[in-house]
């Protein structure tokens, strides 16, 4: 299978339509072993896909490894690979017998520490080249910079935009669960591409009236992220204890999320097909990143990604009350 690439602007860099994000290769949530990893990107491979996102905050490091030994021996050419700085992590032998307590099944062993400043920035990044075994990174995001907004879109940026000008990273750019302030380093600062999470879905498009306007003017890319709202849109039929933004989705929610579904139904398609189509129609999107944990998530990705949803189904949902009309170009 062949997955179309679109370029980066003013890079050399090119991410497929469709990319692997590597959260759970951490042990988000629960305990995967290391040959479900390394099959998950093994079958993302051979399903065309070619751009591979971690961080180091995922699994305290784990991530990054097992991604690392699993494009092991691939066409460093052909591959994209992006993590993220702003989290440096320390040994920290104190807490090693207990578990992590952000969300990964992983020992305690490592602290985040929070740091944006320049040799924060460079020892994150050495050590994520030393985790994953690769040469350089093709693109590097400030990660979920909310409480430090004014040293990373200084110190940061500026950091970043060194290493680009060095040759060391292709694109630079910040990773965010909010819209506002990645519209803010978007009309700002000299970033490439920005990673938007949660804000830009079939259910709630806050992006839209702020970061995907200013990213088409000032010709920046927008990678997607978060498509299914960490969960409420993922099956056909929400279900009632369905999370929305890592927690339990309100009932209200639910009950709009399942409307949708149902004109989806209506229409041929699955909500999942329709949540991965909608958010590719934007012209500023250049990838949508999906998190797998295995290889029947990654099969079950590439199919949905692969239906094709009728533009009557937007036009049906702005009918109803379900889509605002001026977050959805509809065909005269």
């Amino acid at each position: 299978m062949t997955l179309a690439r679109r370029g980066i602007a003013r890079t050399a860099v090119a991410v497929t339509e469709l990319g692997f994000g590597a959260a759970q290769l951490g042990n988000l949530y629960r305990a995967t072993s290391d040959d479900v990893a390394r099959a998950a990107v093994d079958a993302a491979w051979d399903a065309g896909i070619r751009y591979f996102d971690t961080a180091p905050h995922y699994g305290l490091g784990l991530s990054e490894r097992r991604l690392g030994a699993a494009l092991v021996g691939r066409p460093r050419h052909e591959l994209v690979v992006s993590t993220k700085v702003g989290r440096v992590l320390e040994p920290s032998p104190a807490t090693a017998s207990r578990r992590d307590h952000q969300g990964f099944d992983v020992p305690a062993d490592h602290v985040r520490r929070w740091d944006f400043s320049r040799d924060g920035i460079l020892r994150s990044l050495d050590d994520s080249l030393r985790r994953t075994g690769l040469d350089r990174f093709d693109v590097v995001y400030l990660h979920d910079p909310d409480e430090h907004g004014q040293q990373a879109a200084t110190t940061g940026v500026e950091t970043l935009v060194e290493l680009r000008d060095q040759g060391v990273v292709g694109a630079i750019g910040a990773g965010m669960n909010q819209s506002a302030m990645l519209t803010r380093f978007v009309r700002e600062c000299d970033v490439d591409v920005v990673m938007c999470a949660g804000r830009y879905t079939l259910l709630e498009q806050p992006a839209a009236a702020d970061l995907l306007p200013a990213a088409q003017e000032r010709g920046v890319a927008v990678v997607v992220a978060g498509v299914y709202n960490s969960g409420l849109l993922s099956r056909d039929v929400p279900a009632a204890d369905a999370t929305y933004d890592y927690a339990t989705a309100p009932a209200e929610l639910v009950a709009r999320a399942r409307a949708v579904a149902s004109v989806c139904g209506e229409h041929g398609v699955t909500l999942p097909e329709a949540a991965l189509a909608f958010v590719r129609r934007h012209p500023a999107v250049v990838s949508t990143v999906v998190g797998v944990r295995d290889v029947a998530q990654v099969r079950q990705t590439v199919e949905r990604a692969a239906a094709v949803v009728p533009d009557g189904l937007w036009a049906d949902l702005v009918h109803r009350g379900l889509l605002d009309d001026h977050h959805v170009s509809l065909p005269a």
